[in-house]
């Protein structure tokens, strides 16, 4: 007989337990299903959804002017645009409006047949039906045939039917919609996040203007406001991912061409740098994960650049040839493909999976970059020259590579002077405090808790990796320390699932050559370990600036606003003389400013910032890898006019300066 398997009893389940969700319901109950969360990405999402629908209208010649507001009231947006306005006529399988259907329904719209729009980044059809689910209010006007019309809904509910309420010559939609924070648990409109979205989608629809107005200051003189118009299309967009760089080809290579039913645009050009910057978008959708557009415009770009090199003399018989790593270096490229029907792979739409489009884009690309080589030979040769440079320093990285690697996880760990390591072997538990100077080093050393808290001091600045390749980077030997200490291997070979610690903790002093070695650090990471700070491995350390004291009384303070909140505290809030503020001695009270590091002893160190209960850390992220890319350059590279201009630009901003 078999045996039963033991199960947990739950409830009754027969056909009444099947639960089917009608309408927009499906949305409610899952809204990471179509629009990726309910984070901060998938509440702006609502706005992209919205905007797509006036982009396909812009893209299918209909307005060439894009209006979005952040209201004032309760955390509203409208989109407005001037196409051709959302039908309102009775639709014949819902008996509804066809702005009704198209609000209520899921998979409703004008982008399945092809007759409506020949190329759509709305594939799904759920877009501004998904917004109308996931808002506590959602108005529709449509400005059409002479008439003004206008709709309210509420949780995806019409309030009431459509009707017309004035007169007009204008046509287009204008959606306003309020996010339900029973879905949202912070609503919050970032707009940078939203100026740099637009901006893309402007420089992705050319001669389309897109204008985005701040509302919510209350005072109309106080309103932010930004405008994008692009008649370059993405060369302009390739030209302002290089702003301030030094450029390889001075003429942006550029075509846009349209086989077998798809629009073809890619513009590129090489800038001096050693990192690689490809954007890929499928109507107007940014495809972050690449796809299908992407490899075949890779392929095409590493063939393109050897048959000219071979064809030239430039590669010799006996050279071998360059490969897609030596092209990518220096590379700043945009991709934008349309398409009738894309298969994009998951709801959230990061990859392309249309076959099709790889063999198009690499015939495209092929084609017209030959051309572009042979009319422009400069170009062209400074382009392989780069690629050829580039080879030869992989060459020297490998072999510098596995010097690092031959050291092995244990001889390398065990330098004398370098690496305390902790007790622990489980990552998830286990810290690296990188720590600057010996004195410091050695307070960390004493003060730490020895099961998880590893400490590695850095004896000076490290190298500023962000004009060197790998093989001088490994040249350095705290750079070398460091990367054996991690684990993850370096370069091709990465792999951040071997990482030691799942916390690596930037330790260094508040004062300019602490704040630099600290840049230095974060230019390394984003660099060569990207990985590591996208995991959420990468913290910054924050030791007290001030100890207080009176009497037996101890405080720390991290701030200056901490400073003076805990000295108003102690002295009851007496007014102090300016010369008992630059004495740090009053009522009793004794104030020390610290330094550096060193200055701790190991309890004190503990205490205000390696104890996990006690401590103050910020974790490293990158929110926006482009604008990041663009700062490292600015701050770290060697052009110093665009240094400068940033210095100046951000000089009335800066909290705390050493001199």
């Amino acid at each position: 007989m078999a045996k039963k398997n033991k199960t947990t009893k739950g409830g009754k389940y027969d056909a009444g337990s099947i639960q089917v969700l009608e309408g927009l319901d499906p949305v409610r109950k899952r809204p990471g299903m179509y629009i990726g969360g309910t984070s901060t990405e998938g509440l702006h999402h609502l706005i992209w959804e919205v905007v797509s629908n006036s982009i396909d209208e812009a893209m299918a010649g209909y307005g060439q002017y894009i209006e979005v507001r952040l209201l004032a009231d309760k955390n509203r947006v409208s989109v407005s645009d001037q196409g051709r306005g959302i039908p309102v006529g009775k639709h014949k399988q819902t008996g509804l409006s066809a702005l009704e259907t198209v609000l209520t329904t899921l998979h409703a719209g004008g982008k399945f047949d092809g007759s409506g729009y020949k190329v759509s980044g709305g594939l799904h059809g759920v877009g501004v039906s998904v917004v109308n689910a996931l808002s506590t209010y959602v108005k529709a006007e449509v400005r059409q045939k002479g008439k003004v019309y206008q709709q309210e809904y509420k949780f995806g509910k019409a309030k009431a039917k459509i009707k017309a309420i004035g007169k007009t010559k204008e046509t287009g939609t204008t959606i306003e919609f309020e996010p339900d924070p029973a879905i949202f648990p912070k609503i919050e409109w970032n707009w940078s996040k939203i100026v740099k979205y637009l901006r893309e989608q402007a420089y992705l629809t050319k001669g389309v203007y897109i204008k985005i107005i701040d509302e919510r200051s209350g005072r109309e003189e106080l309103f932010r406001r930004a405008g994008f118009c692009f008649d370059g299309g993405i060369k302009s967009f390739v030209g302002f991912l290089n702003k301030g760089k030094e450029v390889v080809n001075k003429n942006i290579f550029y075509v846009e061409k349209e086989q077998d039913d798809m629009l073809v645009e890619v513009a590129l050009q090489y800038q001096s740098g050693l990192t690689e910057n490809v954007q890929s978008f499928a109507n107007n959708i940014h495809t972050g994960e690449g796809g299908m557009h992407e490899t075949g415009f890779r392929i095409a770009l590493t063939r393109t650049v050897n048959d000219y090199a071979r064809k030239n003399n430039i590669l010799k018989e006996k050279d071998t040839n360059l490969t897609a790593d030596d092209v990518r270096e220096g590379l700043t490229a945009v991709i934008s493909v349309k398409l009738g029907e894309p298969q994009f792979e998951g709801q959230t739409k990061t990859k392309l999976g249309n076959s099709e489009a790889r063999t198009i884009v690499n015939n495209v690309t092929a084609e017209t970059l030959a051309e572009y080589f042979d009319k422009r030979p400069a170009d062209a040769k400074a382009i392989i020259t780069k690629g050829l440079i580039s080879a030869k320093a992989r060459l020297a990285a490998k072999a510098a590579k596995e010097a690092v690697v031959r050291k092995g996880a244990l001889d390398g760990l065990t330098l004398p002077g370098k690496l305390a390591d902790c007790s622990s072997r489980k990552a998830e538990l286990s810290e690296l405090y990188i720590v600057e100077g010996d004195s410091a080093g050695g307070s960390a050393k004493q003060g730490r808790d020895r099961k998880f808290q590893a400490i590695l001091p850095l004896r000076g600045k490290i190298l500023n990796v962000e004009r060197a390749r790998l093989d001088r980077m490994l040249s350095s030997a705290e750079i070398k320390h460091l990367v054996v200490a991690m684990g993850t291997g370096v370069g091709d070979k990465i792999d951040y699932d071997k990482a030691r610690y799942h916390r690596i903790i930037i330790m260094t002093d508040a004062d300019v050559d602490g704040s630099h070695i600290r840049t230095l650090l974060l230019t390394l990471f984003y660099r060569y370990f990207r990985g590591l700070i996208e995991r959420g491995y990468v913290y910054i350390a924050q030791p007290p600036l001030f100890q207080i004291k009176k009497g037996k009384k101890v405080e720390y303070a991290y701030t200056e606003e901490d400073k003076d909140k805990i000295i108003a505290k102690l002295t009851k809030g007496q007014k102090l003389t300016e010369e008992e503020k630059a004495s740090g001695k009053f009522s009793g009270v004794l104030l020390q400013r610290y330094k550096g590091l060193g200055e701790m002893n190991p309890e004190q160190l503990w205490e205000t910032t390696m104890n996990p209960e006690t401590r103050i850390m910020q974790q490293v992220k990158i929110e926006d890898a482009q604008k990041a890319d663009q700062i490292f350059d600015i701050l770290m590279g060697n052009e110093v006019a665009p240094r400068k201009k940033f210095i100046q630009a951000h000089a009335r901003s800066v909290q705390n300066l050493d001199v």
